[in-house]
């Protein structure tokens, strides 16, 4: 049967250089499940793949929406399985790779079945929002669903409201329809998570957001900050900037916060990944690109002659 493999893990792992260690290997493009790194026009924030790589190896589902476009985790699934359709009619086996936890699950698992919000309660919501405060449906988010609570941006008050509103439509929790029964897919899934120690970890974060200052940033961000209402800036990196602008922070303090809550991400994705019992994970302070894909080789094609 055909294969996918998914190489995933936090941000700042070192997912990109292992998946084109990996890709180059079997010959294969590389499927990117990143929720930012779809937009054009933000390279630098969302560390998207260098020119050089993509033209290294074929990367889908990069660069591909206006930063305005909305797009979302049910429509990415319904993209990469038309991918993978066309994928696999000339090689056995696929590579998705990326941090974006929902994105990773819709591909491997489905959708839930997430109802329509009814027009009434989204004003409500809306209404509660400006009146309460976003601290305040946080609270309500804690009590009757804590386990997304755990792991939702809770600084993101899209994804606050809209949990919101899935549980009072349909009085259940939003992790039980996320988490419901998977849907069969006519592939095998082969999930790879890569891990560092969390200390080095979070010197990793911090020497890419001041390599990502180096390399224009704060150009890139001052660039988009007209279209700060778009969501696909409602993230970290932006954020921060967009509050420097605004001269709420200094410099200096935006770019701590931006460090501060990139290991906060990370926290939250691996307390996300964590729950996935089917990842296999490696530990890339003790092993090389190299062993991520002779572990693969091994499970993929084992009677391949060795790299």
């Amino acid at each position: 049967m055909k294969k996918l493999i998914v190489i995933l893990g936090p941000t700042g792992v070192g997912k990109t250089e292992t998946c084109l260690r990996v890709a180059g290997y079997f010959h294969i493009p590389v499927i990117n499940a990143d929720s930012r790194q779809i937009y054009r026009g933000i390279p630098i924030g969302t560390a998207t793949p260098t020119h050089e790589q993509q033209l290294r190896t074929k990367h889908y589902m990069v660069e591909k929406l206006q930063i305005g476009e909305y797009y979302n985790a049910s429509m990415f699934e319904d993209d990469v399985i038309i991918l993978l359709n066309e994928l696999f009619r000339s090689d056995d086996v696929a590579l998705m790779s990326g941090g974006s936890m929902m994105y990773i699950d819709a591909v491997c698992n489905g959708m839930g079945d997430i109802p329509t919000v009814p027009d009434d309660l989204r004003q409500t919501m809306k209404r509660r929002l400006q009146e309460e405060g976003l601290e305040s449906l946080c609270e309500e988010l804690r009590r009757l669903d804590p386990e997304y609570y755990a792991i939702v941006d809770r600084h993101n008050y899209r994804r606050v409201v809209h949990a919101l509103e899935i549980i009072h439509t349909t009085r259940q929790t939003f992790t039980s329809l996320r988490t419901g029964e998977k849907k069969q897919r006519p592939f095998n899934i082969l999930k790879i998570g890569l891990t560092r120690p969390r200390e080095q970890l979070y010197e990793r974060i911090n020497t890419r957001v001041d390599d990502m200052m180096k390399q224009g940033l704060l150009e890139e961000a001052l660039s988009v900050f007209p279209q700060r209402s778009f969501n696909a800036l409602n993230t970290v990196g932006y954020k921060e900037l967009f509050a420097f602008f605004d001269g709420t922070w200094t410099l200096e303090e935006a770019i701590e916060r931006i460090k501060g809550n990139t290991r906060r991400y990370c926290r939250k994705q691996l307390t996300w990944f964590q729950r996935d019992k089917d990842i296999h994970w490696i530990d890339l302070s003790k092993a090389s690109a190299d062993d991520v894909v002779e572990y693969i080789r091994q499970q993929v094609r084992p009677t391949d002659d060795q790299p």
